[in-house]
């Protein structure tokens, strides 16, 4: 991999930027919340002398928050946070144009994308942004000389979220976090249309395979499970989900979806996608039971989902017929087809959410680091929920954005609503 790197950015190629820079001014086009934010943050300076570490996917979305963050003041390093979802062209733009030290290649090894991280911390944030979680977890492990300087951090994703409370519960976390994953303009639009479409459309890239009469088993009816069931079936899939939760499982059947256990989904399943956040979602069980040429990917965020170290062990031969797919030939003479090395498959093999969610996404990003640069003295070292306001907010100028105009409440509406000595007239 030829690559260009220095104290100050490492990237695949810096000549890459005015491709770059053309694919951001593309997904601004469609990030109308995040321009009106970032024309009040030139004015107002609200991140002014703030060092910022972030580790985010350095796609053209990404690249527009990180502007924003930066005409607001800050002091922005940015890596990384998988090591298939960054878009080179985008890094080498807002290394080269943007003058924000970016380290980030698309298929970097471990090593090199922990040493990204590390060069990310390099300016001794005081503000962390994280998706994922693992910029976070090295500083509470290997940076800990750094802590005294993070004053709080926002979190994009439900598995970095489910990471961070996992840190607070054993009193372990440092510093207070804000869940961005958890504002309604986040995970009901993100999740649910964001996941949902830019999986269909990794899937579709990697194998150009028809979905219409496919058995597609949607693993985890979380949000992102939600919207990709959905993409699946409105594109003539027969969907099964399965699910560890009864009331998700149950809202699932009531959606008009087949229900059951994964294991006795396998013999049937043409296509099986993972959203679930946990490990060993796809275990070795299942993938004994896999049919013939059975397709198997992910979209949470980590690559524990499918059990690789099993299926390594139950292969016999392994080839890449196209990029993004490895064909793992079983001792039981099956084919099974994994995809994007288990890792997230909508930007691997893709662009990842489209820019008009992630518009809403990052507009949280940065009002909410706009909230804990200014109120970080007085938030609890735990996990903390969006504040409503924001949410409301990033709502009201996204529905501005697209021309369309909503009811208030009348005084009258308002005091009915607040009052309980109306009743049955």
């Amino acid at each position: 991999m030829s690559t260009t790197r220095s104290a100050d950015y490492d990237v695949a190629d810096p000549s890459l930027a005015p491709e770059g820079e053309r694919l951001i001014e593309w997904a601004g086009r469609e990030m109308p919340v995040l321009r009106l934010i970032r024309e009040r943050f030139e004015r107002d300076r609200p991140l002014e002398g703030m060092r910022m570490a972030g580790c985010l996917h350095v796609t053209s979305e990404t690249a527009n928050l990180a502007i924003t963050l930066k005409a607001g003041g800050a002091e922005l390093r940015l890596c990384a946070s998988n090591p298939l979802s960054t878009q080179d062209a985008v890094a080498a733009a807002l290394t080269r144009s943007h003058g924000i030290p970016t380290f980030a290649v698309k298929g970097e090894d471990s090593a090199r994308y922990y040493g990204h991280i590390q060069s990310a911390l390099e300016v001794r944030p005081q503000l962390t942004m994280d998706d994922g979680a693992d910029l976070v977890a090295e500083l509470h492990k290997g940076r800990q000389d750094l802590l005294d300087t993070v004053l709080a951090g926002t979190e994009e994703t439900t598995t970095g979220v489910i990471r961070l409370r996992a840190m607070a519960r054993d009193g372990a976390l440092r510093f207070p976090i804000i869940a961005v994953n958890e504002a309604l303009t986040k995970h009901l639009f993100d999740n649910r249309y964001g996941t949902g479409q830019s999986t269909i459309d990794g899937l579709i890239r990697a194998t150009n395979v028809l979905l219409a009469g496919k058995t597609v088993v949607v693993c985890g009816y979380g949000w992102c499970g939600r919207g990709l069931a959905s993409r699946a079936a409105g594109l003539g899939a027969h969907v099964v989900v399965t699910e560890v939760d009864p009331t998700r499982a149950l809202e699932a059947v009531m959606d008009g979806y087949r229900v059951m256990p994964l294991q006795d989904a396998a013999p049937e399943a043409d296509i099986v996608i993972t959203v679930t956040g946990d490990i060993n979602v796809v275990d070795r069980s299942h993938i004994e039971a896999f049919k013939d040429g059975a397709i198997v990917a992910n979209s949470g965020h980590f690559n524990d989902e499918i059990n690789l170290a099993a299926l390594d062990d139950l292969s016999t031969h392994v080839s890449a017929p196209r990029q993004f797919v490895q064909s793992h030939r079983l001792r039981n003479g099956r084919t099974v087809h994994v995809l994007a090395e288990g890792r997230l498959l909508n930007l691997a093999a893709a662009e990842g959410h489209p820019a008009a969610v992630m518009d809403m996404s990052f507009a949280n990003q940065a009002l909410c680091a706009e909230y804990v640069a200014r109120n970080h003295a007085s938030l609890e070292r735990r996990v903390h929920d969006v504040p409503p306001e924001i949410d409301s907010e990033v709502a009201r100028l996204k529905l501005t954005a697209m021309g369309i105009a909503i009811d208030t409440l009348t005084a009258e509406q308002q005091s009915y609503l607040s009052s309980w000595e109306s009743g049955t007239s």
